[in-house]
């Protein structure tokens, strides 16, 4: 790297260190103020820390992985969650608010009462907070080495005795991390990138536990436009590089032509079914259904944890929004040129390890084509999209283990006493080394990013449903979401282990059936909560949904206002990536349509139902 890129790297590093000691004493003062800076963010701030926490370090090298194996239409298994995100905009997010608690496995007493509302509050807290936590961040530490590999060259930085050291020390481990396992400096490579990994994630636990979520959405903020306008050079020295955008579309039927990616052209770049590769009706099924059956349905965790910190219902409502255009408009933009062109420039035979290396010519063409500063720029923007979700995960993991573990269960269960809010800060910020190092063993053991997606996928899946329930029907009761865990943890080590043959689209169909089985077999046996909890809980969170004699006249009119927000906004986004993205990759339409037509009729509807979405997303 040249000066200009370490200058870059370290100037970041400056702003994010500096911005966590800034904030560090009103995040001391209680949990509300460290995991929800104290309920104080502006709507866009909110929204775009959390685009920051899924663009992710890993996220490009999966779309990458995923262009490449399966085409554009294969990323509709990324676009498809814009709709649980407006939903959480329009319907949920306000009531998350109201709920007034920290962390969603709270809401679970507020919801459905004690007993054993408080067991599904701890099994919550382990569950969301440590496993399906943990496992998202091993995904993204494995993407960090991917990143730092060829960039961050410790054996040459370090003295050369220090890292004989660490390096006998990943020897003893016996664990390579690195993609290039069968390299003959495997272990030198192993070391730098676990060095990289433990400086990362240092930098990033020193300033995350130092001013709490203040700090992390200050430096989401900074990372996600600094990422966008590197995003936007490395789309422009590709397209450079393949002779312009014309030349790109015509080297790619070439190239598809003489069947170097097992599909035609058509295929590669499609938006549509009719035209995209290998689509079946299970495939069609995830992904209607995937918004629907994951964790994230409702909100659950972080985002609903940004959704509570914001300071009023209608930035709750505008984080939402500008979280999902920002997500899956503005980001593809530059990501379908990016994965289409390094097609071109790094082409690789399919093989067993196809998937992994295509990911990584991400990575390669940053290397190699980028110049001095640009590259800087990148590489700090993809460094900080890891520390952004790193920052995340264990500011929202910790808040599991201090208010839900040790606050009420250990403290106010088991030892009858009230805890210091100076403790409670203390706990939280050790927890988050106790996450990072858990995160650190599952990522020992993952082969692919592809890997620990499709794992969580699995666990999030029966999840889904249950977690929507829980706003939307006033008969769901705890005993559901127990017996749904309970199938998960039964059906997760069957579908990964035992049923391997069975395609991923079917497993995750198999498991939100039968989780929502379990679910509403709980819900039937044990009938809805004491009407006194219902009541209580409806009157604060004001939930909008099916609530039978709980509902009032005004509650029924929002939620019309709000589905038809919700469904003109989906329609709306979803018409400005397809007019759009179709018009960058020259992508066929649907069989019945011309391809301009189409193109140009999907941006007027797009922009047509913009005030329509506005006007009842936002009456009063």
């Amino acid at each position: 790297m040249a000066t200009i890129d370490i200058i870059i790297i370290f100037a970041f590093i400056a702003y994010a260190v500096g911005s966590g000691f800034w904030n560090k004493d009103d995040a001391s003062k209680n949990l509300e103020e460290y995991f929800l800076a104290g309920r104080s963010l502006k709507g866009w701030h909110a929204g775009v820390s959390m685009a920051a926490t899924q663009f992710a370090a890993d996220t490009p090298l999966l779309v990458t992985g995923l262009i490449a194996s399966a085409g554009v239409f294969s990323l509709w298994r990324l676009w498809i969650y814009a709709i649980s995100f407006l939903l959480m905009g329009f319907i949920l997010a306000a009531s998350w608010r109201r709920a007034n608690v920290l962390t969603d496995a709270e809401l679970t007493e507020v919801r459905y009462g004690k007993k054993p509302a408080l067991v599904l509050r701890g099994i919550k807290a382990v569950y969301f907070g440590t496993i399906i936590n943990c496992t998202v961040m091993a995904m993204v530490l494995l993407a960090a080495t991917r990143i730092a590999e060829p960039f961050l060259i410790w054996n040459e930085w370090l003295p050369a005795g220090l890292f004989d050291v660490l390096q006998s020390i990943v020897m003893f481990v016996n664990v390579p991390f690195t993609v290039n396992v069968d390299a003959a400096n495997v272990w030198l490579l192993s070391t730098n990138n676990i060095t990289s990994i433990f400086v990362i994630a240092f930098v990033t636990t020193l300033y995350s536990t130092s001013g709490g979520l203040r700090s992390v959405v200050a430096t989401d903020v900074v990372q996600f436009f600094l990422m966008m306008i590197a995003t936007c050079f490395y789309c422009y020295f590709i397209i450079d590089n393949v002779g312009g955008f014309e030349a790109m579309i015509i080297k790619l039927k070439e190239l598809t032509a003489a069947g170097s990616l097992d599909m035609s052209f058509d295929q590669l770049v499609a938006f549509t079914p009719g035209q995209a590769k290998d689509i079946g009706g299970p495939l069609l099924m995830v992904l209607a259904f995937q918004w629907l059956i994951q964790m994230n349905s409702d909100g659950t965790g972080y985002l609903a944890q940004r959704s509570m910190a914001c300071r009023s219902e209608k930035d709750a409502k505008i984080a939402a929004i500008v979280f999902s255009f920002c997500q899956v408009f503005l980001r593809s933009l530059f990501w379908l040129p990016i994965g289409l062109g390094l097609l071109l420039i790094f082409p690789i035979e399919a093989g067993s390890n196809f998937i992994s290396l295509r990911e990584a010519t991400f990575v390669q063409g940053m290397n190699e084509l980028l110049p001095p500063g640009v590259k800087g720029l990148l590489l700090t923007g993809m460094l900080a999209a890891l520390a952004s979700t790193i920052d995340t995960h264990l500011n929202w993991g910790s808040s599991y283990w201090s208010n839900d573990i040790y606050k009420r269960i250990y403290c106010e269960v088991y030892k009858n006493k009230k805890a210091n809010d100076k403790t409670l800060v203390m706990v939280a910020r050790l927890a988050n080394i106790m996450i990072l190092l858990i995160a650190i063993i599952i990522m020992a053991n993952l082969e692919s990013i592809q890997t620990a997606w499709q794992a969580s996928l699995i666990l999030g899946a029966s999840m889904g449903i249950p977690l929507l329930l829980r706003w939307l029907w006033w008969r769901m009761n705890s005993w559901g979401e127990i017996c749904a865990i309970i199938a998960s943890v039964i059906m997760t080590p069957l579908l990964l282990f035992v049923f391997q043959d069975i395609s991923e689209y079917l497993r995750l169909l198999i498991m939100a059936a039968v989780s929502t089985i379990a679910c509403l077999i709980g819900v039937y046996s044990f009938g809805p909560e004491d009407e006194n909890v219902l009541k209580s809980f409806y009157d604060k969170a004001q939930p909008l949904g099916f609530w039978g004699k709980y509902t009032t006249e005004s509650n029924k009119l929002k939620l019309k206002h709000s589905l038809i927000a919700l469904v003109s906004c989906t329609i709306s986004l979803f018409c400005l990536l397809l007019g759009f993205g179709s018009w960058i990759v020259d992508a066929p339409g649907p069989d019945f349509v011309p391809q301009t037509l189409w193109m140009i009729s999907c941006i007027l509807i797009g922009l047509g139902l913009t005030p329509v979405w506005y006007q009842y997303g936002f009456r009063k």
